[in-house]
């Protein structure tokens, strides 16, 4: 069941939030295989479920009553063990909720579980020393992608209809892309951000509902989004706007030199050829980027916050630390003030590239990854579209909307021979939140017969 559809069948009171509960708990515990969510307390969710059906009985109509929710193991859920896939946290209980989980708590929605992450939430596949590696629902050799895999696989394998992840480069994209499911990354500040761990990522991290439908991660969105004075980032999103007719751009490559399979180029085209005889009128337009931009100019920044916050302990003791997050810290500890600000000023001049293109175009469509999942013993596929690729390859196309702050969003738009899925990425400028998701749900409808 879809998470709207749950809510109407609790708040009609034909089934409850405890039987819902329940039904999850067990696909969650059948599905251990997978190792998407790492923690379960069947008492608290059972109480938190009982919750719900008291309010419901006694006459409240919630507009996520009853739905389980998986959280990702970042974010601070009241009373539960949140370790960010770190030995650091093993035994770190959040003494509080993050505001966007009591925004869904109060609406009517039950923790179920916490969904695994990458350590700190700083790789493209999902594992850690404390949990070991998250497996893709389709095929358990290969990867779900990063860092939101375990909340995109639960959805993907049907645990529960609704996840909420974090996307500081694509963490919250790229999984649902690579598994077949939606992921909503709001523009930077929609929703509050925090109480929580402190960031290695500043300024572009945001909280990402993950869903099976479109409906589902609006739904999550609504009830989440809206400013709160204890982030002073966070603003209220506008309204979509009037009806009138959208310029909508597609990007092959977003404009980059880079490397795709021929199969999701393929089936990219032939989706947006699918959305233009359903009467989407849609342009080819690259953005333009600053000269010499690519990702490994704004990489400094998340190795140097890594480093800020961690680079004692790794002092200390290298051991607690996933390798490839230690090789991160290692760097981080290596740069200077200036490469540090070189990589914030390159962050501002993707902000200002993509502010430039949204002045006359109002979506854009792009590809979420260049490939299908890969083993998961791989950071990232040895080749991409004929050509060796480097171990961030398959994540060219997401850290952009992060750095420029905008509403950013994957749907299923195909599988390759093998049936494993890859993404559409649509893309708008930020505070345009609900324009986005109107125009994601369009697209939805009319690529179903494709996915």
């Amino acid at each position: 069941m879809r998470a709207s559809e749950i809510a109407s069948a609790v708040n009609a009171r034909q089934s409850t939030a405890r039987e819902m509960a329940e039904q999850a708990l067990a696909r969650i515990a059948a599905a251990r295989h997978l190792n998407a969510v790492v923690a379960t307390d069947p008492e608290r969710t059972r109480a938190e479920a009982d919750a719900v059906d008291a309010r419901v009985a006694a006459g409240e109509t919630l507009p996520l009553a009853g739905v389980p929710v998986v959280v990702k193991d970042n974010i601070w859920v009241t009373g539960w063990r949140i370790t960010q896939g770190s030995r650091l946290f093993a035994e770190f209980t959040a003494p509080e909720d993050a505001i966007a989980i009591a925004r869904l708590r109060r609406a009517g929605a039950v923790v179920v579980g916490i969904g695994a992450t990458s350590e700190f939430a700083c790789k493209g596949v999902t594992t850690s020393l404390l949990f070991g590696p998250t497996h893709h629902p389709q095929d358990p050799r290969l990867t779900p992608g990063g860092s939101s895999g375990g909340p995109a696989a639960a959805v993907a394998a049907g645990l529960v209809p609704l996840a909420i992840g974090t996307d500081a480069g694509g963490s919250s994209r790229r999984p649902p892309a690579h598994v077949g499911v939606v992921g909503f990354k709001p523009s930077y500040g929609a929703i509050p951000y925090g109480p929580g761990f402190a960031e290695p990522f500043w300024g572009i991290s945001v909280i990402a509902p993950i869903a099976a439908d479109v409906g589902d991660a609006r739904l999550a969105f609504e009830v989440m989004a809206g400013a709160d004075p204890r982030d002073p980032d966070s603003f209220d999103v506008p309204a979509a706007g009037g009806a009138r007719q959208l310029c909508v751009a597609f990007s092959p490559r977003l404009g980059l030199d880079v490397a795709v399979d021929d199969e999701v180029s393929t089936g990219l085209q032939q989706a947006v050829d699918r959305l233009i005889a359903g009467g989407m009128s849609i342009v080819n337009r690259d953005p333009v980027w600053p000269a010499g931009l690519a990702e490994d100019a704004v990489m400094p920044l998340q190795h140097a916050g890594l480093a800020a916050l961690h680079g004692d302990a790794f002092r200390n003791d290298p051991t607690q630390f996933d390798p490839d997050i230690a090789r991160q810290i290692e760097r981080g500890l290596s740069l200077s003030g200036a490469d540090v600000g070189r990589a914030l000023e390159a962050s501002t001049r993707i902000a200002r590239a993509f502010a430039s293109f949204f002045t006359d175009i109002d979506v854009l469509l792009a590809p979420t990854v260049p490939c299908v999942a890969w083993p998961l013993t791989q950071l990232g596929p040895l080749e991409i579209g004929g050509r060796s690729a480097s171990p961030r390859a398959h994540a060219v196309f997401t850290p952009y909307a992060n750095h420029a702050g905008v509403p950013a969003m994957s749907i299923p738009c195909g599988t390759n021979a093998a049936g494993l899925p890859f993404g559409l990425q649509l893309i708008a400028a930020r505070g345009r939140d609900r324009m986005l998701l109107d125009v994601a749900a369009q697209a939805e409808r009319v690529l179903a017969g494709l996915v």
